[in-house]
């Protein structure tokens, strides 16, 4: 079982957890971010914090992770790790989520999707549907954040680290905009249009 408060004190104690006025990669705007690489600087805690979801798939004999770059990259590969197992990530070209660097999924393989933080589910999707045009079968999706506050649907088995209920805005609605005192930073990898 997922000891979500010690998650949650990690997150305090490496300030994964910040406030602000954010951008997020959906394209939406919000006062918290979470910035998961602030974890996995600290290969002690992301073992930790992976290992505890992790070990809600011992079970499932998962044959293959995959996550998206960049977000995906250290934790496909520590989930991987501790799975007994091979990890591998998906990447973009131009706006399409593709498999590179000779990277397969065998036809049948038993697959978990994992992310490091979710706001639409939008780029697990993306790698959920390479997952099935490759032939694999998907076992499930974990994250260390969602933060829809488990109101997105894999229609799978779905473990989260945390799940908060994180409120973001169309930039239309942002009362941050409208109040016009906090910039607004796009902290994460991805370049929005």
């Amino acid at each position: 079982m997922i000891d979500r408060d010690r998650i949650r004190h990690i997150f305090y104690e490496l300030d994964v957890l910040r406030r602000g006025h954010f951008l997020y990669t959906s394209g939406r705007h919000g006062e918290v971010y979470m910035q998961c690489a602030r974890l996995l600087q600290h290969p002690q805690y992301a073992e930790e914090v992976i290992g505890a979801i992790a070990e809600e798939f011992k079970d499932d004999k998962i044959d293959l992770v995959v996550g998206p770059a960049t977000g995906g990259i250290i934790i496909s590969y520590e989930f991987a790790r501790q799975l007994g197992t091979i990890g591998i990530f998906t990447e973009r070209e131009g706006d399409t989520m593709t498999l590179r660097r000779g990277f397969t999924i065998p036809k049948g393989a038993r697959v978990l999707v994992v992310e490091d933080v979710i706001t639409t589910g939008g780029s697990v999707k993306e790698v959920i549907d390479i997952v099935k045009r490759e032939g694999g079968q998907l076992v499930g999706v974990a994250v260390l954040v969602d933060r829809t506050g488990g109101k997105v649907d894999f229609d799978t088995k779905f473990v989260a680290g945390l799940s908060e209920d994180i409120v973001s805005y169309s930039p239309q609605e942002c009362p941050l905009c409208k109040e016009g005192k906090i910039p607004l930073e796009k902290p994460g990898s991805r370049k929005i249009q």
